[in-house]
Formats: C-alpha cells, structure tokens, sequence
C-alpha cells in the first residue's frame, strides 16, 4: 500500500498547480489519492485544469519525486503537514491561500493557544532591538507558553528567535528554501537550539535555494499562523510591510512600534499606523489589552443543560462554534455553505443572546 504522503507532497510538485489550483483538485475528487489515480480526460474536465495540466498530474516524474522527497523526510525526521490532517494548524488553514503542504522540523504547538508573528527590518537599530527584548521578557512573564513566528533573516527576525529562546518562549522559523540547509548560515547555531524549543517550518521540499520570491511567499505563512503580526522596526519599503499586509488581508491585528518621523527604519511603521492597518503599541500591555489577552475565561462545562443541548441541536451555526476553541468567520461561511453577509445577522444574534463572543481576526468563541 502506498503511504499516502506521497500522494500529498507528490501534488505539491506538479508543474503548474500552485496551491489554489490544488485545493480545487481536492474539493472536484474529495482525496488526493483519487487526483492521481483518475483518469487523464476526467481531469481536463475540471475547472482550471485542462490538457495540459491534466498530463503534468499524470507525468510518472511526479511520484517518484515524491517518494524520494518523503525518504528524505523520514531519514531527517520531519514532520509533514497536509491541509486536510487533522493537525494542521487553523490559524493557517483559515486563510485562503495556505499552503497544501508544508514540512516542520521541531518541538513545539503549531495550534498553541496563543501566537505571535514578529517582523522587521533587517537593519535594526538599538531601539528596536531594545524594545523587542523588553516586550518578548514581560509577554513571557504573563504567558510562558507563548509562540514566537518569525523568518530566522538578519535584524529583527533573528533577534525576535534569540530574544524568545532566552526567556525560554517556543519560537518557530518560517524558511524560505528546503530543510537541508539553513539561509543565513551564520543563523544555523540559533536555529539547532530552536528544534528543541520551537522549530523550522517551510512549504519548499529539499534542494530548494533560497531564491527571493521565496523569501516572499514563505510571508504569508508568517501572517497566517499567528493571531497577531507585530513589526518593530521597517522602511518604508520592505518584506515586513508585505507580511502586515498579509495580515491585515486575513483579519489578522497587526501592531506596530512607532518611531521618529525622521527615522528611517521607522517610516514602514509611522506608515501602517497612519493608514490604520496597525495599531500603535508602546508595552507588551498595549498588546496584550489589544487583544483581549488579559481577560480570563473559565472552562465551559463538559455538559450543557438539556434545553441549550437541544438548541445546539437545532441550530447549526451554534452547534459548530461550540465545536471549537475559536473559528473564523471564512471557516462558518465555508462549513455552512452561507454567505459571510447572511451569517453576521445570526451571529450579532447570538452574541447579543451571550451564547458567543467575538474576538479579535474575526472569530468567535463559546460563552
């Protein structure tokens, strides 16, 4: 029997099927078995495929580079993550162009109850560093179990990695190339004391060089995976502001440091605030006020009463978000098969009803 990870990094290698492409495989056939195994003029049927993709599905290549990418994987002991495990982070899957697959190499809790991207300038200054390592020692105090995402590129990224490792915060590197190697190698000691406390996670397989449009589509993941990106230092030009964008397109809270008008490595910063893509934090209070991280909430009860247990039943919408820790609103619209302009009706209802909250990314949560 064939281990049906081939199958899934094997869709990851087809010429010319990107992610959105793939996902559409995934719901026209309902397995990825099923898309290799189907016949080739079945395929061109399906919206967006045609001939030519149809015959890249069916290309023989196309497994045995999967099957020699999954011996990797096993001999390096990476773990594989597919958009329909079950393990799969939901920050991520939420978002509309995540990746089928991606790999991780690590300890850590890519579901952890709470996660925070830290961006920035690749040319930080004292103060931003300064101000990261404050704000990185008080979260720590207030939530040890916290996940710190970043890119392991020089500035910021690096600093925000070596700041969590020693308050002893997992913290996870998004990589722009394949786990055989570490860009930048001068980052590799920090990285080999990440896999014991957090980890190394990339959607590229094996023998993928660190090209530059790597470096921004791995961006999106630093976005996706977290409830909140926060850039602390970035010019008014550069790969930090296209990951707050990413955010910010997502639902995500995006936070930024302010600085000096004259500062350069401010400018990025002083920009997103004024358009009101980010919200000006001083203090890890800031932060954690923004985002309603102070506020304790007691464990829901393992049974409801019988009447709620009968409106569970009845009402479907109730029923899933009591179903979750959190879900986004894209997730109901989905799950539901109803529009987001029909759904907020129902949920203003409910939340009114104190049955839900709405919490900061456009989810909602159990009362």
């Amino acid at each position: 029997m064939t281990d049906k990870r081939i199958y899934q990094i094997g869709l990851t290698m087809i010429n010319g099927v990107g992610d959105m492409l793939a996902r559409n495989l995934l719901q026209s056939l309902g397995d990825v078995e099923a898309i290799f195994n189907e016949k080739q003029h079945l395929l061109e049927k399906i919206p967006g495929i045609g001939r030519t993709l149809a015959a890249e599905i069916k290309h023989p290549e196309v497994l045995l580079r999967a099957e020699k990418e999954l011996t990797f994987v096993e001999r390096n002991s990476i773990a594989t993550y597919f958009l329909t495990d079950s393990h799969y982070p939901l920050r991520l899957r939420e978002c509309a162009d995540a990746p089928v697959l991606f790999y991780f190499k690590g300890d850590t809790n890519l579901n952890q109850k709470r996660i925070l991207s830290i961006v920035g300038t690749r040319n930080a200054t004292t103060y931003g560093k300064e101000q990261l390592d404050l704000l990185i020692r008080e979260l720590a105090t207030s939530f040890p179990e916290l996940l710190i995402v970043s890119g392991l590129a020089y500035g910021i990224d690096i600093h925000a990695h070596r700041a969590a490792l020693q308050q002893q915060l997992p913290t996870v590197a998004v990589l722009a190339h394949g786990l055989d190697r570490i860009y930048p190698a001068t980052h590799r000691e920090t990285a080999v004391r990440m896999l014991a406390h957090g980890g190394l996670l990339t959607e590229f397989p094996s023998e993928t060089q660190p090209d530059r449009p790597h470096f921004v589509k791995r961006n999106r993941i630093v976005a996706g995976l977290a409830d909140a990106t926060l850039v602390v230092e970035s010019a008014e030009k550069g790969g930090s502001l296209i990951t707050a964008d990413l955010a910010f397109s997502y639902g995500r809270d995006v936070f930024a440091f302010p600085g000096r008008a004259t500062d350069p490595q401010s400018k990025g910063c002083n920009e997103l605030v004024r358009q009101n893509k980010a919200g000006l934090i001083t203090s890890a209070a800031d932060l954690i006020a923004a985002l309603c991280w102070d506020i304790q909430t007691t464990s829901a009860p393992k049974q409801a009463s019988l009447l709620f247990e009968e409106e569970l039943t009845d009402n479907p919408l109730l029923r899933l978000i009591y179903a979750h820790d959190e879900i986004h609103v894209n997730t109901l619209a989905l799950e539901l098969d109803t529009p987001i302009h029909q759904l907020s009706a129902k949920l203003f209802e409910l939340e009114m009803e104190g049955k839900i909250r709405s919490i900061p990314g456009n989810r909602y949560k159990r009362v």
